[in-house]
C-alpha cells in the first residue's frame, strides 16, 4: 500500500508504542527531534530507540557541517542496525552540494535519506549520484513549502515521474502538517508519508460523515458555552 506511513518522532515512549501497529512502517528522527526528546549522548539515546525499533526503518541524521565529518559520522551511524538510514542534508549550511557524500555512501550500499530537498532540480542532482542498487529514501519538505506559500504537488509529481522506474529509490513526502496531506501522498502515488503522531491519529477518523462531523462540532460549542456558564 501506498503511501507507507512513518512516524516523525524521536521519544522513546512514543516509537515504543508505535512500533506495535501495524499501520505504522517506520521512523524518521532529526537533530531537533532528538533534542526536543531530551536526548544528551546521540549514539546512546540512538541505540536506547534501536533496542526497541529492531526492525522497521528508521532514519538518523548527521549533525556534520563539512562533506569529511559527515562521512566519519555516516559510517558510524550505519553499523548501528541492519534498519538504519542515514540522513545526509542535500546541501551543508553554506549551501554546498554533498553530492560527494551521497555518492561515496551509496556506493558503498549504505541505505541514505537525503533531506531538506525542495525543489526538483536538487532531486535530479541527488539522484544522478545516487547508486541505483542501494536503497534510498529523497525527503521533500511539502509543509514547508505550503507555510510559504508555494505548491509542493508540481515537485513531487515530476520527482516521483523521475524515480518510479526504480524500485530502491523512494520518494518521502516529510514535514505533513494535516490528515490530507496522506490523501494527497496517495494520489499521486507517493512512496512515503512521514508525520507526527497527532496527524497519524487522525487518519483513522477517515471516512467519517459530514453529517457527524457537524453535529460533533455544534456539541462542543453548546458544551463550552455551558461550561463558560455564558449568559446574554
Amino acid at each position: 500500500m501506498k503511501p507507507k506511513v512513518f512516524c516523525d518522532i524521536a521519544d522513546i515512549k512514543v516509537i515504543k508504542f508505535y512500533n506495535n501497529k501495524t499501520y505504522v512502517n517506520g521512523f524518521t528522527t532529526n537533530p531537533s527531534l532528538m533534542r526536543l526528546a531530551g536526548a544528551k549522548n546521540y549514539k546512546e539515546y540512538s541505540l536506547k530507540i534501536l533496542k526497541i525499533c529492531k526492525k522497521k526503518p528508521i532514519s538518523f541524521e548527521v549533525f556534520a557541517d563539512t562533506p569529511s565529518e559527515m562521512l566519519k559520522q555516516a559510517y558510524k551511524i550505519n553499523i548501528w542496525g541492519k534498519n538504519v538510514y542515514v540522513k545526509i542534508p542535500v546541501v551543508n549550511s553554506k549551501g554546498k552540494f554533498m553530492g560527494s557524500v551521497i555518492k561515496e555512501l551509496s556506493d558503498k550500499g549504505i541505505k541514505l535519506n537525503i533531506t531538506a530537498v525542495y525543489t526538483y532540480e536538487q532531486v535530479k542532482k541527488i539522484y544522478k549520484k545516487l547508486n541505483k542498487k542501494t536503497k534510498s529514501i529523497i525527503s521533500i519538505f511539502a509543509g514547508r513549502m505550503a507555510d510559504k506559500g508555494k505548491d509542493p504537488l508540481p515537485i513531487f509529481k515530476k520527482s516521483i515521474s523521475l524515480t518510479k522506474s526504480n524500485k530502491n529509490i523512494e520518494i518521502l513526502w516529510a514535514s505533513t502538517r494535516e490528515a490530507y496531506n496522506y490523501t494527497q501522498a496517495k494520489q499521486i502515488n507517493c512512496d512515503i508519508i512521514t508525520m507526527p503522531p497527532k496527524v497519524i491519529n487522525q487518519i483513522g477518523s477517515f471516512g467519517k460523515s459530514f453529517k457527524s462531523m457537524t453535529l460533533e462540532t455544534v456539541k462542543g460549542f453548546l458544551t463550552d458555552s455551558k461550561k463558560s456558564k455564558f449568559s446574554l
